[in-house]
């Protein structure tokens, strides 16, 4: 079967730096092909010479055959070439119908608008991709998956043959992104190719019919999804053995550090939650989403109220009604939605890194930015940031590396527990190794960790007991030795463990 697209012997530099050197790549009709690497692997500029985004220096791109020399995006799109980002670009006060409607029509400022045609076309689009969405509804009341069918929507109505789906299932849940794969089937049954882009090992081994590895730049490996493990995946992406994405070693576990009684709130929609965690422990707390995981950890840091019950650390109860009671306690959050809440993007590594701990830089109520600077080179060194400078704003840092200032600036209000909500999602596979090395030390040197993550190899991996919640309630905790993925989903679903 011939390629709907072919991009062979790809190069592309930016300055000194070689983004991409001799790949090559392509997808079939009805085909999944994804696309894998670590964060600089070169896919993000290989999808920008797809769409016409960015010019390569030299090789070739063909479309059903054709030879393409000179690619933009509007010619992108006339070639049947769509993308869909894991942010929708919807116009939000707009109706269904009507974003379809602006990548469609030409626009002419004469013509009248046919609203009833619209709307059925809309509703035909939609159908095309199982989706049972009002076309007259505006974008800002639809979720996230129902935007990005609603772009896929637009795509098949464009006529689309080729979709690049980027990190699409990224802020979904995992019911949400059942039915993301559904509308990837329907996909592929009308023949279109899809180029599917994820950090999520498992999705791809589940949804690709090939894959193609990049690394530095480099095309790497091409092999049927049948013919390759997780394991070999990751081996190729990092050019390594990674037996230390995992890397999780006993540790000597101490005294309670944070005891947690009877904790309810009615606005968190937790109920009678107890749970204990120990000085060099990592206690890992699993859950569907919805269950009230991150519930918990915003009630323990103070930013939802406790209705009843108690929190104590090292012995001492506490009063905590604020962030900032938590944080003189000892208590350290660092937030799942790390660019909204984790750091700001437009400020430096060092002021990133002193934000939760000002006194610590200060004189006289003026920050030292001698101080300042040397305290975030100090976390830069032993958290191994990647950064030319701490000078350098965080938001043009790899999502690993902005996820370790993140941490950086807690550890430098030197907690005594730490709350982790989902510490790498979003990052590639040699960052997580790096990010749960990082937990590693940490509880070595006696910090006590609480980690919530909806990844069960994660949570399997790196916790020395595992905590599971249904409902707003702890269902039932397992020691590290003998838990299962199936232990921990009865646990989820609100069934008895089955041992």
């Amino acid at each position: 079967m011939s390629p709907l697209l072919e991009a062979l012997d790809i190069t592309k530099s930016f300055g000194a730096v070689r983004a991409l050197e001799g790949v090559s790549f392509d997808v079939r009709p009805g085909e999944v092909h994804a696309l894998v690497g670590e964060n600089g692997a070169g896919k993000s500029t290989l999808i920008k010479i797809i769409t016409g985004a960015e010019r390569a220096d030299s090789g070739t791109l063909r479309v059903a055959g054709r030879e393409v020399p000179h690619i933009d995006p509007a010619s992108a799109r006339a070639l049947g070439i769509a993308v869909i980002y894991q942010q929708p670009s919807l116009f939000p006060h707009l109706t269904v119908s009507e974003n379809i409607a602006l990548s469609l029509e030409s626009g002419r400022a004469w013509r009248p608008i046919d609203w009833k045609r619209r709307r059925e076309a809309a509703s035909a689009m939609l159908a095309r991709v199982g989706a049972s969405i009002d076309p007259e509804r505006t974008v800002d009341t639809l979720s996230m998956p129902e935007q990005q069918i609603v772009e896929i929507a637009k795509a098949i109505g464009g006529s689309a043959r080729i979709v690049l789906m980027d990190e699409p299932t990224a802020s979904l849940t995992e019911r949400e992104v059942e039915g993301l794969f559904d509308v990837v089937a329907r996909l592929r049954e009308q023949q279109v190719g899809v180029i599917y882009i994820s950090h999520r090992l498992e999705e791809i081994s589940a949804l690709a019919d090939r894959i193609t590895v990049l690394r530095d730049g480099r095309t790497v490996a091409t092999r049927a999804a049948a013919d390759i493990d997780r394991g070999e995946m990751i081996r190729l992406m990092v050019g390594r053995d990674v037996s230390a994405v995992f890397p999780k070693q006993p540790v000597s576990i101490g005294p309670p550090v944070l005891e947690v009684r009877n904790l309810s709130s009615a606005a968190a929609g937790i109920r009678d939650v107890s749970l204990t965690v120990h000085r060099g422990e990592i206690l890992g707390l699993a859950g569907l989403v919805g269950s009230g995981r991150t519930e918990l950890a915003r009630t323990l840091f103070g930013l939802t109220p406790a209705d009843a019950g108690t929190i104590t650390l090292n012995g001492t109860r506490l009063r905590i009604e604020s962030p900032s009671d938590a944080i003189r306690a000892g208590i350290a959050y660092v937030p799942e939605d790390r660019r909204q809440h984790g750091v700001v993007l437009d400020m430096s590594i060092a002021a990133n890194t002193s934000l939760a701990n000002l006194p610590a830089v200060s004189s006289r109520g003026l920050i030292d930015a001698g101080r300042e600077r040397a305290a975030a080179q100090e976390y830069v060194d032993r958290l191994r940031i990647k950064a030319p400078s701490v000078l350098v704003e965080v938001g043009t840092l790899s999502g690993g590396n902005q996820q370790k200032v993140a941490l950086a600036r807690w550890l430098s209000t030197r907690p005594q527990v730490i709350i982790l909500d989902e510490p790498t999602q979003g990052v590639d596979i040699g960052a997580k190794a790096e990010i749960h090395g990082l937990m590693q030390r940490l509880v070595e040197r006696g910090l006590a960790i609480l980690m919530i993550s909806s990844e069960l190899p994660e949570i399997l991996g790196m916790s020395d007991r595992i905590a599971v919640m249904h409902g707003g309630r702890i269902g039932g905790v397992l020691d590290r030795v003998g838990a299962t993925q199936s232990a921990i989903l009865a646990l989820a679903l609100g069934h008895a463990a089955d041992h």
